[in-house]
């Protein structure tokens, strides 16, 4: 049987998160994250605007506990019209 993830879970999983620069951009960010990992501190957030201040990137390491947690706050990252990039 071939193994779903090559993570092992729980783990530590840091998402880089990269959108408009928008007032609310982190807080709607941290609220997404928290719906799918509810331990998820908002306070860890490492935020850097890009060099023009246009963008803002965002990394949100949170405690994954499967690869069905993770898959899903991908695409709900990834959906949300605030968000340009999910690495």
């Amino acid at each position: 049987m071939a193994a779903e993830s090559l993570l092992e879970f729980p783990c530590d999983f840091p998402l880089k998160i990269m959108g408009a620069n928008q007032a609310d951009f982190a807080q709607t960010i941290a609220a997404i994250v928290a719906r799918h990992a509810p331990d998820f501190d908002a306070a860890s957030i490492e935020m850097r605007p890009s060099k023009a201040g246009n963008y803002m990137s965002l990394t949100c390491t949170v405690r994954a506990v499967s690869q069905v947690q993770l898959d899903e706050l991908y695409r709900e990252l990834t959906s949300h019209p605030m968000v340009k990039v999910v690495l």
